[in-house]
């Protein structure tokens, strides 16, 4: 009795002592969920911030776009008038400052006087220049002071007025700095926000919702930071024209202030919004005090909750972790497959990943012959090793299941050897236990090739949808395949770098003024070094060199219109491509290629309407011979110099 006792009391002190450890857990739990609800609602704070001032930006941009599409139609109307002041001019331009942001309509005239409302001429004090302004033609001033009204501070959008292809006037539009919230009609965060428009060159507010007066933001002094944080990264975001946040503490109501800014496409110019704390976390702590209402509940509730966690943890990573795995063995087939039609090697590790995934003894790939070579390869698991050749009959059983697809079938499954005895014959049935198979389509939906595992362990069901999910790839390995043998045997493939070569580029060349519909661009790049590389080191020196460049080419700027046109020399044409966009893509092939120590000289010629393709292609070489006369020139550079 005594031993019975002690017994339910040694069970009793562990059960209490296995409940205490629990619930410091279940404590620790909540506390940990609350930290990691409070990480998500940051994370998503810093994406509606994103999207708060990106949509801000692009409101901003479009405003200024509308302001100037007006302005260019009034220089128009203005240029027909010999008399700048004439009154019936004067009387449409003042119809106008209550469209976009422009608050008044203004001419500024060769002798740098001003025409302002009703024609009137003001003298601008010196402080304006017609010579300097018609310079610049059509731009966007940063803050000025308005020396023609009383508005302060303001920005003046010019426009040329152009008579007879000479400026004979400036037209600009006011736009008075501190109406600018109200004309942009803004509320983000439930107007808990501020929005601001900062100049990164100086630092100057443009605009300013937070303060009662437009200052800098520099002169603001530096603010306690987060951790994590400091004012350098911000001045440095701001004057570099990042995207980005930093979070520091508010002096006015003392309380962390997360800022988001990005650049926008005027000047130095850059928006930001800043959004106190207390918003910011609003949905967070509210469920904080959910949690903690609960809490009791969940400790009164901890055993069987406990318990069912340990089954649903258990079942939702094992189903995470496969789904993850299934994402990884598509990448990494993708990879593999992406250059296949060239390195037929990679084929082996793809169709190995299939068969980890399925726990598949036998995978294989058959493309019949359409127009170049029959493709068939086996991936023997248990011997680890490709077979290339088919076991007798395997080919009959392929056409078998070709007619199969081509009948409209989704995907063949046969789980027992007497499903297979009517596709299969006798010597290759007592090897295949079981088979999955689904159809490889081209880019136009029609069946290529066939994709099939065969034995999976006995009493398993594979669903069908883990191979089709592979088929893709295989299917851009047929296009691609039989795009490369079309292309040797044309002879539009450059040998060594698998790039389009020059006979390919003049064919191009006669055709691509009827493809492109914006603009078009050349880039012209030549290999600095080559030359003394092949001397030095030899030609296979050179060769891997000129390998490398093609490979940067084809990651920066694709493979359509990429062409490898002599020794050193390539080409690109960038069709219906922003002409900052070529230029960006132009210079991250250069800081790419410096990564591996190898130097370009690169020249771009974008034109949106194409009078000559000689003038487009030549001025873009010229503009590379002078990026390759300035690199030699440069006294770093000391490789021998080459003309």
């Amino acid at each position: 009795m005594v031993n019975m006792e002690q017994q339910n009391k040694l069970h009793w002190q562990k059960s209490l002592l296995l409940t205490m450890l629990l619930t410091l857990l279940i404590v620790g739990g909540t506390f940990l969920a609350a930290k990691w609800i409070r990480y998500v609602e940051e994370q998503a704070a810093f994406v509606r911030l994103y999207e708060e001032t990106n949509g801000l930006a692009q409101t901003f941009e479009s405003h200024m776009k509308s302001d100037r599409e007006l302005l260019e139609i009034l220089s128009v109307i203005i240029a027909e008038y010999p008399d700048p002041a004439d009154p019936e001019l004067w009387e449409l331009l003042d119809s106008y400052p209550s469209v976009g942001f422009l608050s008044r309509l203004e001419l500024l005239l060769p002798d740098d006087t001003v025409l302002t409302r009703g024609g009137q001429t003001v003298d601008s004090g010196g402080y304006l220049s017609f010579k300097e302004e018609a310079a610049q033609g059509a731009h966007i001033t940063d803050r000025v002071l308005d020396v023609t009204g009383s508005e302060g501070q303001v920005v003046r959008h010019y426009v040329p007025v152009v008579r007879d292809g000479k400026t004979v006037a400036m037209l600009y539009g006011v736009i008075q700095l501190g109406t600018l919230p109200m004309e942009i009609e803004a509320n983000p965060y439930g107007n808990q926000a501020a929005i601001y428009i900062i100049d990164g060159a100086t630092g100057d507010f443009l605009m300013d919702t937070w303060h009662t007066e437009l200052g800098n933001i520099w002169a603001l002094g530096d603010r306690p930071m987060a951790p994590g944080y400091d004012n350098e990264q911000l001045q440095q975001g701001l004057i570099d024209g990042d995207t980005g946040y930093v979070v520091f503490v508010s002096s006015t109501i003392g309380e962390y202030l997360y800022f988001y800014y990005e650049p926008i496409s005027i000047n130095n110019w850059r928006v930001a919004l800043s959004v106190p704390e207390n918003a910011v976390f609003a949905d967070a702590n509210k469920i904080q005090k959910i949690l903690n209402l609960f809490f009791v509940l969940e400790a009164l509730c901890f055993v069987l909750y406990f318990l069912w966690m340990i089954h649903y943890v258990r079942r939702e990573t094992g189903e995470k972790q496969r789904q993850l795995e299934v994402i990884r063995y598509i990448s990494d087939i993708e990879k593999l497959l992406f250059n296949a039609h060239e390195k037929r090697e990679n084929i082996g590790p793809a169709l190995e990943k299939i068969a980890h995934i399925l726990s598949a003894g036998r995978t294989g790939f058959w493309m019949p012959a359409q127009g170049s070579e029959e493709i068939f390869y086996i991936w023997d698991e248990s011997k680890n090793k490709l077979i290339r050749e088919a076991f007798p009959g395997q080919k009959n059983s392929s056409q078998w299941l070709m007619t199969y697809f081509q009948q409209g079938h989704p995907q063949f499954e046969a789980y027992r050897p007497e499903q297979l005895q009517s596709i299969l014959p006798k010597d290759a049935a007592r090897i295949v236990n079981n088979m999955i198979a689904v159809p490889v389509k081209d880019l136009n939906g029609h069946v290529c090739a066939i994709l099939a595992a065969c034995n999976m362990p006995a009493g398993s069901r594979v669903d069908p949808a883990l191979l089709s999910s592979a088929s893709f790839s295989f299917g851009m390995f047929c296009h691609n395949i039989r795009l490369y043998h079309s292309m040797k045997e044309r002879g539009e493939l450059d040998i060594l770098t698998g790039l389009l070569n020059r006979n390919r580029y003049e064919q191009d060349r006669e055709t691509l003024p009827k493809l492109f519909h914006t603009s078009l661009a050349c880039v012209y790049i030549d290999a600095n070094g080559l030359h003394e590389l092949n001397n030095t080191l030899g030609h296979e020196a050179g060769d891997r060199m000129l390998k490398t460049v093609a490979e940067h080419l084809r990651g920066t700027f694709g493979s359509p219109y990429t062409y490898r046109i002599g020794g050193d020399e390539f080409l690109i044409f960038a069709v219906d491509q922003e002409k900052d966009t070529v230029e960006r893509m132009g210079r991250k092939l250069e800081s790419s290629l410096a990564g591996e120590h190898i130097y370009v000289s690169l020249g771009i010629q974008w034109e949106a309407q194409i009078d000559s393709m000689d003038h487009l292609v030549k001025a873009a070489e010229q503009k590379m011979y002078a990026a390759k006369r300035a690199y030699y020139e440069n006294e770093k550079n000391d490789r021998r110099r080459r003309d």
